[in-house]
């Protein structure tokens, strides 16, 4: 079994900044591409940035030169740290990780329930 948690949602005013994270755990062997998505009310899931095992990295054109997406392979874990926060990054953001399982070795996606944010202007 693999769980996702994202944590460090919450309010900020416009301009100002958040960090979110998310740990993988489990059953997991190896965590290849991590991102984040972010899902607005009445939307569908976007993309907003992933990151692979080696550190490539790739942003919606939306948060480019806003948010920055690390991670941690020791801890299995991802970050977002989003600067110049906007009232249109109001959305939930979701984790995803691609993980392979121990023993079978099977790649599984693996998603978290997703932590809400919300800007104010």
């Amino acid at each position: 079994q693999v769980h996702v948690v994202e944590s460090g949602g919450g309010l900020a005013q416009a301009g100002g900044s958040l960090r979110l994270s998310c740990v993988a755990s489990g059953n997991i062997f190896r965590v290849n591409t991590m991102g984040w998505y972010r899902q607005a009310p009445g939307k569908q899931r976007d993309l907003v940035a992933v990151i692979t095992s080696d550190g490539s990295t790739n942003y919606a054109d939306s948060v480019k030169g806003r948010f920055t997406i690390s991670r941690d392979n020791a801890e299995n874990t991802m970050y977002l740290q989003m600067n110049s926060l906007k009232s249109e990054d109001t959305a939930v953001y979701y984790c995803n990780a691609n993980v392979v399982l121990r023993r079978s070795y099977l790649e599984f996606s693996a998603w978290g329930q997703g932590t809400q944010v919300a800007v104010s202007s």
